[in-house]
């Protein structure tokens, strides 16, 4: 089962590795990255960062759809994180019954507009986004648990 898909350009740290986990209920954290899955440092360094006890699991993003589809990962109560915004897009078309996406970190550059205090996007983010709303995909907000969420609209990417 789902738990939750989130947006985290750092993939797995501290807060995601433990207050989301334990949050949601997740025993597995499947990082769908086509870089990650191909860099055996990257995915090392990735691998000391989990929970103890915690199942994590890195796939490149055609591997993640295939084995969510497949069944395989049903015994789960599964946490999949991505790192950019076309990646969300390319899970949510290949799997509909991802419906809500939490948002939880994206860093600023001199190409991106602030949505929040941790959440960056270029104009081409935003058109994704707003795909996404069109496709009825909820998009939230919110780097921790016990931070107050918000809720994306139009309004919010048209600032």
């Amino acid at each position: 089962m789902i738990k939750l898909l989130r947006l985290d350009y750092r993939l797995i740290h501290g807060q995601v590795a433990m207050s989301w986990s334990r949050h949601i209920g997740a025993d597995c954290i499947l990082i769908a990255n086509d870089a990650v899955a191909k860099d055996e440092m990257h995915r090392s360094m990735l691998l000391l960062s989990k929970p103890q006890g915690m199942k994590v699991v890195i796939k490149s993003l055609e591997d993640s759809i295939a084995s969510i589809k497949s069944g395989v990962t049903d015994k789960y109560n599964l946490f999949i994180i991505v790192n950019n915004i076309r990646d969300i897009e390319r899970l949510t078309d290949a799997l509909p019954e991802l419906k809500r996406v939490n948002l939880g970190g994206l860093p600023a550059n001199e190409n991106t507009k602030a949505l929040s205090k941790a959440i960056n996007v270029t104009p081409d983010d935003v058109e994704v986004l707003k795909r996404l709303l069109a496709k009825n995909v909820r998009l939230e907000i919110q780097q921790v648990p016990t931070e107050t969420m918000i809720e994306v609209d139009e309004k919010l990417l048209d600032k």
